[in-house]
């Protein structure tokens, strides 16, 4: 060690110590110290602190003040800017520091223990506050340039940062998924989800670290780490047990196989050491190499916060107790003391307890700091770490102390090894009397409380770790500890081969016969965590601990149906994965509860705009589910573009895009249903509303595959059924348009390619005929409009004769009757040609050839191939286009009757009631009452036309 740091640190405690404590004490001058290196480290210090001042009026006027240090109470630690590592690949099972033989791997950690180590008071806290004040410097603006970006700065400004961070966790997890799909690699799939959580935990922390924490969006920041954070410690949990869980199946089915038994084989009077007799029990029983794995667990994610814990201690050449050992320097060199109380006066470290003195307030304070550290060492997993501390503060004998624990073991039994040289001895041969020491000293009140947790914890005392335990991980830590200390117990007093007899331990150390089930039994009996082991991580890593799988998806079902609206996105995503985990493995099961939660996660990706991520998790449920989502998703897509992106999306994820287009088109379609039946000729509504544009849009949904131009067909003919009734032509035709003009000759050249047949279905069949009905009736419809746009305003208007005009007036109105005439007889000839088309139209729907206008062709001249016997009738369809011929037909008829009364042919009216009776078309049966009696009249004033041109009433020439 070296000696001059050191001295320094001793003259600077000595320093200090004249201007608090000896000179109120002593009333007498210190001891020789260096004048000049204190007032060097008061000058550092006070720069220090004006820098710091500054700083924090630059932050105040900017309103994001540096972070501060943390300040635990009687305690220097200082929390510095720290990236967890992720949990490195070991051997089979990490038992090591239990078993005392290698290096702990810490993992990242929760960030329960930080609170248990704060709330902690101890009896010199106003002396030890202000030494931390002294010795410990607060992090500062400059120390975190390193981490404020550009990104982080926009972040900052952000509505919801912790919400802007981490939105590409999303995507994320999605690319791991699909970067590791098999079953073997879905362990490698948990360790990169560790991995990103880490890593946003980071990102947030960084965030929270330039942010105001008054602020309410940055308090929701935290909130979002600090959920990631347990998200990370649960994934680390489920790859722990679900790979020791794994490899025991495996092995199993091998023996199985093989025929093996698993039973180690063990013979009789051969030595077996303690560790021996340990490693076989944690390889036989899966119970206590669980809860090993669990004590591992909770170590590692506690080793955070280890990690930011830096502590230092001011010692005069490595003693302990340098106060004491100043003091009775003094006093051997005659100098007084001034100590009024009675302190010790020996130096050795049971000194206190058996003169029953004080030591000195400084002692007593730089041991509480110490037991501190120890036990936040050993909270975290770290031996190594708090023995090297004991080592660098003069307290050797404590680190050899904290060895008694560890089981022992010679190998040198085992044969000599290669070279032929002694193997070195490890653990403790008499680890029962260390453990029984151990048990009588916490029950002496006058030990520490740190001091009796410590080495309750190497000694499996439950009541000496329960004082210091503050949360949920803490008691399940102390809990699982003392049950692996308990059972390794039971199998050495057992199995041991030692000669001499055990030492008994305590009653109340085989008191508690503690279980898994036990264990939480009793943590969530206890007041001061309930609320915190109720909360939905604890709760997942409970159930993940017992392996209650179908339990677990229950509570989770019933936690989102219960707390939809506090579920956050996070918690979904994770409950997602962990779900899609389960059903990698052979413990799936409820999959009717699987598919809900996974609904609810679409669902919420789609509110909040995870648009790229749907199709994929979609792929993931039945196939109606996938049908439903997908189509309910499409809807709100808008974008010609974007529709088929996502169209893409979903073909690449498997998903049946046929079924899925067909749906979203009759989910538009079907926003607002139409009662055909309540409808009737005076309905008339022909603006095209916003709702209707998006129904018209739809379709395009079925045009992009030729393969599903059938459907296209399908859906097309049932909006514009829809239209037509409610004589809404202008949309009808929009919708005729949206369908390419080959479409008919399309579906059949499909079909042909697809089954080698030309015989379409019937359905097909009939959706061609419906599309060449609507054909014909919006192209009379388009015809009869031109009439009327001729008829109306084509006609020439006729000149007017001047009255009493001169003569070149009345030569000039002869000229323009003359232009007249000729221009009259010109709209005459054109008005008789668009009749005629007109007419022609009007006669193509309603002499529509295969069984009539809107009435599906007969089957019977067709093959039998067309025929499904199974097939279902659409009821719906059937009654909307009977409805719709009654709607459409006799308005047709008034139509063409008007046009040719108007063109003057009466006689071709009157033939209108010979096809209107004809029993080949059936006409007659689409008019109501009150409509042949409206038609017989219009027929009557078409036949005394032809009466009154000196024709017959039926137009022909009278005799």
């Amino acid at each position: 060690m070296d000696f001059s740091i050191e001295d320094s640190f001793a003259s600077r405690r000595h320093g200090r110590r004249s201007l608090q404590t000896f000179e109120a004490m002593m009333g007498a001058e210190s001891p020789a110290v260096r004048d000049d290196k204190i007032s060097k480290v008061f000058r550092r210090e006070s720069t220090a602190i004006n820098v710091q001042k500054s700083i924090q009026l630059l932050d105040e006027s900017i309103h994001t003040p540096s972070p501060r240090g943390v300040r635990t109470p009687g305690g220097t630690l200082k929390h510095s800017s720290y990236t967890p590592r992720l949990l490195a690949s070991g051997t089979k099972y990490d038992v090591s520091t239990r078993m005392g033989s290698a290096k702990k791997r810490t993992p990242q950690a929760m960030r329960s223990f930080q609170r248990s180590f704060q709330e902690e008071s101890f009896q010199a806290r106003p002396m030890m506050e202000s030494f931390q004040e002294e010795s410990f410097q607060p992090r500062t603006m400059m120390e975190n340039d390193e981490d404020l970006t550009t990104t982080n700065v926009a972040l900052l400004l952000d509505e919801d940062p912790g919400i802007s961070a981490s939105k590409s966790l999303f995507m994320d997890f999605l690319q791991c998924l699909r970067s590791y799909p098999s079953e073997s690699e879905i362990f490698t799939q948990i360790e990169v989800y560790e991995k990103l959580c880490e890593e946003q935990a980071n990102i947030l922390k960084k965030l929270t670290q330039h942010a105001a924490k008054h602020e309410e969006k940055f308090i929701r920041t935290c909130e979002t780490q600090n959920q990631l954070n347990k998200e990370l410690a649960t994934w680390k949990l489920i790859r722990t047990l679900f790979k020791d869980r794994q490899d025991v199946s495996m092995k199993e089915e091998f023996m199985m196989e093989q025929g093996e038994d698993d039973q180690p084989l063990v013979v009789e009077g051969i030595y077996q050491s303690d560790k021996k007799i340990i490693d076989s029990l944690l390889e036989r029983e899966q119970s206590v190499r669980e809860a090993q794995l669990i004590v591992d667990w909770l170590e590692n994610c506690a080793q955070e916060d280890c990690e930011n814990i830096s502590i230092k201690f001011f010692s005069d050449r490595a003693v302990g107790i340098e106060n004491a050992r100043h003091r009775l320097m003094k006093q051997g060199h005659g100098l007084p003391t001034g100590a009024a109380r009675s302190l010790i006066t020996e130096l050795d470290p049971d000194a206190p307890i058996r003169q029953n003195k004080l030591l000195d307030d400084l002692d007593k304070e730089d041991e509480d700091r110490l037991l501190q550290y120890i036990f936040a060492c050993l909270r975290a997993g770290q031996l190594e770490k708090a023995q090297t501390r004991c080592i660098e503060c003069g307290q050797a004998w404590r680190a050899a102390s904290l060895e008694g624990w560890k089981l022992y073991n010679d190998s040198n039994f085992e044969g000599p090894d290669g070279v032929y040289q002694r193997r070195p001895v490890e653990g403790n041969p008499n680890r029962d009397i260390w453990k029984k020491v151990c048990w009588n000293m916490v029950q002496d009140p006058r030990v520490n409380t740190y001091e009796k947790a410590i080495y309750s914890v190497l000694s499996g005392n439950l009541q000496g770790i329960l004082p210091l335990c503050h949360s949920w991980s803490d008691y399940m830590w102390a809990y699982f500890r003392v049950l692996v200390d308990r059972r390794i117990e039971d199998e050495i007093r057992l199995k041991t081969t030692i000669s001499r007899s055990l030492e008994h331990l305590p009653g109340e150390y085989w008191e508690k016969n503690l279980t898994t089930k036990s264990v939480f039994k009793e943590i969530e009996a206890a007041e001061m965590i309930q609320r915190e082991a109720g909360s939905i991580y604890h709760q997942i890593q409970k159930y993940i601990i017992l392996g209650d799988i179908p339990g677990l998806i229950q509570l989770l079902y019933d936690h989102i149906k219960l707390h939809k609206e506090e579920t956050t996105l996070h918690l979904l995503r994770f409950i997602t994965h962990f779900i899609l985990f389960i059903r990698s493995t052979d413990l799936h099961s409820k999959e009717d509860l699987c598919n809900s939660i996974l609904e609810c996660y679409v669902e919420e990706l789609i509110k909040n705009q995870h648009y790229q991520l749907v199709a994929h998790y979609v792929s993931k449920l039945p196939s109606d589910a996938q049908i439903f989502w997908y189509a309910k998703f499409l809807e709100g897509i808008n974008d010609k573009e974007e529709r088929q992106f996502y169209r893409d999306l979903a073909e690449d994820s498997g998903l049946d895009i046929a079924a899925i287009s067909k749906r979203v088109v009759e989910n538009i379609r079907s926003k607002s249903d139409v009662d055909f039946s309540s409808l009737n000729q005076d309905s008339v509504d022909s603006s095209i509303s916003e709702e209707d544009k998006r129904k018209i849009e739809a379709i395009d949904w079925l045009v992009f595959d030729v393969n599903q131009r059938h459907e296209a067909l399908k859906q097309a003919n049932a909006l514009m059924r829809v239209f037509v009734a409610l004589k809404k032509l202008d949309a009808a035709k929009a919708v005729f348009d949206k369908l390419p003009p080959d479409s008919v000759d399309v579906v059949h050249k499909s079909y042909l390619q697809q089954t080698g047949s030309n015989n379409l279905p019937r359905d097909d069949m009939n959706a061609i005929h419906e599309y060449l009905c609507m054909k014909a009736y919006l192209d009379a419809m388009d015809s009869f409009n031109d009439w009327i746009q001729h008829y109306h305003h084509g006609q020439p208007k006729q000149p007017e004769p001047p009255t009493g005009g001169t003569f070149t007036d009345r030569v000039a109105y002869e000229h323009r009757l003359k232009t007249y005439e000729q221009d009259h007889e010109r709209w005459y000839q054109n008005l008789l040609m668009q009749t005629q088309t007109t007419k022609d139209h009007i006669y193509n729907v309603l002499l529509f050839p295969d069984g009539g206008w809107m009435a599906d062709p007969s089957m019977e001249n067709n093959d039998e191939n067309t025929m499904d016997d199974n097939e279902d009738v659409d009821t719906k369809r059937s009654e909307q286009l009977q409805h719709l011929r009654s709607l459409t037909l006799p308005g047709l008829v008034f139509l063409l009757h008007n046009i040719l009364h108007t063109s003057e042919q009466y006689q071709e009216c009157l033939r209108l009631a010979d096809m209107i009776a004809s029993e080949q078309n059936n006409l007659y049966q689409v008019f109501r009452e009150e409509e042949l009696q409206r038609l017989l009249h219009l027929l009557r004033e078409s036949s005394l036309k032809l009466l009154n041109n000196g024709k017959g009433p039926l137009g022909y020439e009278k005799k």
